[in-house]
């Protein structure tokens, strides 16, 4: 497929979202239908497609995403978002549980930009946030594709810690960040090892050490066992959820273990899951093609 070559600074923009910075990436453009504000919109088709990116440490919309949204901007509007906390949005004081406070922080971006509905592709705890949107503001959501989605599983074979979360809470425990937990922490996401590069390494190790982004990541893991954390367990709520769901997991996931698609995929009423063999917590890089067909195949209506 080719695609119109896009970079991180040729899409980047700020906006202020409840007096504080959201940092996004936008391309792709689709026209807007008449009479399809909240109050109207069903669970038809959106205009907008809007990726949400994962929780690790060194974590950005363009990090988890870049490659990707040349090829979702060819058919839709794309908006990808730092998460509050990553890349360059500031942290927002965390008055309920993250999910909430992210799902409010892109309602907010939405309105900035006069976008009323929505699809979401959503990565670990971009997928928890997908979610939790959905949840909070059903008429804005459209169909949700869910990667390895946080809040949404519960482990029936696997431990808990999973060896991913563990070594996420691992980077930044005493005595503090390094390369080496870095490196040990990335090579858990992926399958295929060769993805994880000497580049890549160093390009997260420096965004992850920053004192801002180790005290976005403490917060956002703080909100998940703290007073709030009844509110991550999205699984509780997931059947009241109308909207259409793809699930993708990939089978060598270490950080949300395959065996918790079985309650996402029980507890969701119009859900489908799309397993990926050789494949870690990364699905949209390790199968990068396929993910992006898959994908867009879903959202246009079609079938997995």
């Amino acid at each position: 497929m080719t695609v119109t070559e896009l970079t991180a600074e040729s899409t980047s923009h700020v906006a202020e979202v409840g007096g504080l910075p959201v940092h996004y990436h936008e391309a792709g453009y689709a026209p807007v239908a008449v009479g399809t504000g909240p109050g109207d919109a069903g669970p038809g088709d959106a205009d907008t497609v809007v990726l949400l990116h994962g929780g690790g440490p060194g974590a950005s919309a363009w990090s988890n995403f870049g490659r990707n949204m040349p090829v979702i901007a060819a058919a839709y509007r794309t908006v990808m978002m730092d998460l509050p906390g990553y890349g360059k949005t500031a942290a927002r004081p965390l008055t309920g549980h993250f999910f909430t406070i992210a799902a409010q922080t892109l309602a907010g971006l939405l309105d900035h930009l006069g976008i009323e509905k929505v699809h979401l592709i959503g990565n670990s705890l971009g997928g928890g946030t997908a979610l939790r949107f959905a949840l909070d503001y059903p008429r804005r959501a459209g169909r949700l594709v869910l990667m390895g989605p946080g809040g949404l599983t519960l482990n029936v074979l696997a431990p808990d810690p999973t060896e991913g979360v563990r070594r996420l809470m691992e980077f930044g425990a005493p005595p503090g960040p390094s390369r080496a937990k870095m490196e040990a922490f990335l090579r858990i996401m992926v399958h295929d090892q060769r993805l994880i590069t000497d580049q890549l390494i160093d390009e997260r190790y420096a965004l992850a050490s920053t004192p801002q982004a180790l005290a976005g990541m403490i917060a956002m893991g703080g909100s998940f066992f703290g007073e709030h954390a009844e509110d991550g367990m999205l699984w509780r709520d997931a059947h009241r959820v109308k909207h259409e769901v793809l699930l993708i997991w990939g089978r060598e996931d270490r950080v949300n273990p395959l065996d918790g698609a079985l309650v996402a995929l029980k507890q969701l009423r119009r859900a489908q899951l799309h397993v990926f063999g050789g494949c870690g917590h990364w699905a949209q890089l390790e199968k990068f093609d396929q993910f992006n067909e898959l994908s867009l195949r879903f959202l246009s209506g079609g079938g997995p």
